[in-house]
């Protein structure tokens, strides 16, 4: 893309900020409050290192540089210098020899890279380290930003608008679903190979796909000099711009096409798109990282400096800094990110990383902080699904149950509590009540609901369901760390043998655990996610901190689907017992109530005699407890199946006689579910289901989940 160097240039507009196509050309638009001067590059190739020209904005509104080029169109490479005060000790890091991508960018061309010394503000050579100051010059090794023209055939696309109470929630890497040879995708490792997988998530059942972070994000050179990379993503540079690395056609902005394309062929499958997003932190790192953007166009705005030395940076993230949501100019960006994504990328809702830190009001978590009000009054972003992971690494950060009424969060004590409870552990049958119904006690006391609870066993961080079963510690060797990185407690058991064996009971036994923590999920209230990949028992090779492996370690190998089809059609069925029985999708929590006098409450506990469990007893290990259908057909949709369900958990390792009490009248007992009795028997679909005889009991195996269907 060319520019004639003649072209002229006015005084255009602070609004919209970023490159904005007019009738005439493109009005640029860059915040900076203590700046100088702010120069506009551009180039006519991403490798550049001289500019085709360059534009000083002399115009300054609100602290908003500006400046209309005439004659610029889409796919223009763009950057900016920004010069101003260069004093850490106050918090200023300007320096005019770098290259700085606009936060703004809907698309960046290439990647910093080079010699990590080029992106440094600092004199790498000095002793005064990040105090000194880098002459080095790093414009053809910086990222260049692209002008995007956002027009998009959309199709008649139409959002799938699923209430949250019926979201069945998959977690997926953009790349890893496709990048294997097995996948069979036509273009492995992008938006567009995932499309090629829209079939097999329709037949799954699944109806949101949560995508890992899609921003384009940078590799630190921690990991870069091992020859590792950001696999995951959450190291965000753009929070604009779909990572390029996921394209499958090579031209500037196509990354952008594309993702609208996946997108449009998820929602025409009636899937919704929820993103995972990192807007807690930067990859800029801490005081010795580079400055790529944010440090250099106003590090004091952007980021949240200690008050007793500016020079150093809170750290509420592990990442090295923190964006600062005291600052309006943060709360702005990003409440403008998330509209644009929503808005023109058509995104159905959010994952927040760490979004405890979103939270801090002066760096205490606060459900009225400013981006929390900002979300609840915006009349687009209010809309969408907001979900938070509601921890970071401060003292005060684990703040599951207590985010605003309007975010359902990642419920990370059904995730321990379930784990522990499927290896028999004891002395958790209380909690595991209240888990199995949608965690009251975190949600229930302030008009919130059991969808406020999105329940996980497995996700991207962590064992996977195989290796939750398979491996006793982490095996994170690959990563280069001496196996130091990653959690320790991981509530795992391998029955056995360490890693992969040929034992068939070991097999038996771990395939029937993981089966019993699938159906756990599935039937309790509340947002079940599920990893992708855990419905055909995927491994990771024990290794549960595989951020930085791009590689077949973290790639889904598809030849697991036919090894394991048992499980997988396990999974499918429990999808589907789940999305035809509303009362496993409540609107609000069980109240022991019979509200219709037929002498059945809406939910009522058992042990294996029919009497009440005896919760204070650390040894129980088994529960069991009937829903009746017709007592909460008035909390789902008009016409809701009246069917009961009976639910037994027998998380004890000796089979178990399990007396059952009566269904409703007019109804008897069918089995949908037996995790022990192996593939094919496990979880029948509808109409295969068998009716018991004799209606009063079932003999339950020892670490098995049983369902009975009222029929």
């Amino acid at each position: 893309m060319q520019i004639k160097s003649t072209a002229r240039v006015t005084a255009g507009a602070y609004h919209p900020l970023g490159a904005t196509i007019t009738p005439t050309g493109v009005n640029f638009a860059l915040y900076s409050k203590n700046a100088t001067a702010v120069t506009l590059l551009l180039f006519d190739a991403r490798g550049d290192a001289v500019p085709a020209r360059s534009i000083p904005l002399e115009n300054r509104t609100r602290h908003v540089w500006h400046a209309h080029v005439d004659g610029v169109r889409p796919g223009q490479l763009y950057g900016y210098k920004v010069d101003g005060p260069y004093d850490p000790r106050a918090g200023h890091r300007f320096n005019r020899h770098k290259l700085l991508v606009d936060p703004y960018a809907h698309a960046l061309a290439g990647a910093f890279h080079g010699d990590p010394r080029l992106h440094l503000g600092w004199d790498a050579g000095s002793a005064f380290k990040d105090l000194s100051f880098s002459d080095l010059d790093n414009t053809g090794f910086a990222a260049k930003c692209v002008v995007v023209d956002d027009a998009f055939d959309w199709r008649g696309d139409v959002r799938p608008d699923i209430p949250f109470e019926d979201l069945i929630i998959y977690e997926a890497h953009v790349k890893g679903m496709t990048a294997h040879p097995s996948s069979g995708a036509r273009f492995p490792g992008t938006y567009l190979g995932l499309i090629d997988k829209v079939p097999y998530l329709k037949d799954l059942g699944i109806n949101a796909v949560e995508l890992l972070p899609v921003h384009a994000h940078h590799t630190h050179e921690a990991l870069s000099s091992r020859g590792l990379v950001n696999y995951w993503g959450y190291n965000t540079i753009g929070f604009f711009a779909p990572d390029a690395r996921y394209a499958a056609g090579r031209e500037a902005g196509a990354e952008v096409r594309e993702f609208k394309e996946l997108v449009r062929a998820l929602h025409a499958a009636g899937i919704e798109v929820i993103l995972d997003v990192v807007y807690n932190h930067t990859a800029e790192g801490d005081h010795l990282g580079p400055t790529l953007s944010f440090r250099g166009l106003d590090n004091a705005v952007y980021y949240q400096l200690r008050r007793d030395d500016p020079r150093s940076y809170v750290d509420f993230t592990g990442c090295g800094n923190t964006l600062d949501f005291d600052s309006p100019a943060v709360v702005k960006l990003v409440m403008d990110s998330l509209r644009y994504w929503v808005e023109t990328m058509h995104v159905d809702g959010f994952r927040f990383d760490l979004a405890s830190v979103l939270g801090r009001a002066r760096g205490r978590f606060d459900q009225i902080s400013s981006f929390f009000m900002a979300v609840h009054q915006d009349p687009i972003i209010s809309r969408v699904k907001p979900i938070a992971e509601p921890w970071d690494i401060a003292r005060d950060s684990y703040q599951v149950g207590n985010f605003p009424v309007d975010w359902s969060e990642w419920n990370g004590k059904y995730r321990d509590a379930v784990r522990r409870f499927a290896k028999s552990d004891h002395g958790l049958a209380p909690e595991m009540a209240y888990r199995l119904t949608g965690s009251s006690d975190l949600y229930g006391d302030d008009g919130r609901t059991p969808y406020n609870s999105v329940n996980f066993v497995t996700c991207h961080d962590g064992f996977t369901l195989h290796d939750l079963t398979a491996y006793c510690r982490k095996h994170n060797e690959a990563n280069g760390e001496d196996n130091r990185d990653g959690n320790d407690d991981n509530a795992s058991w391998n029955w056995g043998v360490e890693g992969e064996t040929d034992d068939p009971k070991i097999l038996a036994e771990r395939r029937k655990v993981a089966a019993n923590m699938m159906a756990m999920l599935l039937v309790s209230q509340g947002v079940p996610m599920i990893l992708s990949g855990d419905e055909f028992l995927r491994t990771q090779g024990g290794n549960n901190n595989a951020y930085c492996q791009d590689n077949e370690i973290s790639w889904i190998d598809w030849r697991l689907l036919d090894r394991n089809r048992g499980f997988f059609e396990l999974t499918q069925n429990l999808v589907a017992l789940r999305k035809r029985h509303p009362v496993l999708r409540k609107r609000a929590f069980f109240s022991g109530a019979d509200r219709n006098l037929d002498g059945i409450t809406d939910i009522a506990w058992f042990d294996e005699n029919l009497g009440a469990p005896d919760w204070p007893n650390p040894e129980v290990r088994s529960l069991a407890f009937r829903m009746q259908g017709c007592e909460v057909s008035g909390d789902a949709a008009p016409g809701a199946d009246p069917r009961d369900l009976y639910v037994i958990v027998n998380c004890h390792w000796n089979l178990k006689m399990f007396y059952l009490p009566p269904p409703s009248q007019g109804f008897v007992w069918w089995r949908a579910v037996d995790t022990s009795l192996g593939d094919g028997e496990d979880a029948l679909p509808e109409g295969r289901e068998v009716r018991l005889d004799p209606q009063t009991h079932y003999l339950v195996n020892g670490r098995s989940v049983v369902i009975l269907v009222g029929k």
